[in-house]
């Protein structure tokens, strides 16, 4: 039996669902950051390792100087995300 572990961000931090983190987002030929806010974390097996994803909602806070468009909901892996507050300090 494996054991269960955390899922963190690229700098190590613990992230939960109801964490508020930024993450970078495309935008036509560009970047942007984005603040968003996890719904769900789970892990998906691709090419024979285990990669952690979170469901994220967007905030609305976010760089550049066109909104964005719709709201919804995306899945973003683990890896390209920075937690900003935890779930306890909102």
């Amino acid at each position: 039996m494996g054991k269960r572990g955390t899922v963190t961000d690229y700098g190590g931090d613990e992230i939960y669902a109801g964490d508020l983190v930024a993450y970078a987002t495309r935008r036509g030929n560009g970047v942007r950051l984005s603040d968003a806010v996890v719904q769900r974390v789970t892990t998906k097996r691709a090419l024979g390792r285990v990669i952690p994803f979170l469901l994220v909602k967007p905030t609305g806070n976010e760089s550049g100087f066109v909104r964005r468009k719709t709201q919804r909901a995306v899945w973003v892996a683990a890896e390209h995300v920075r937690l900003v507050l935890p779930a306890e300090a909102l």
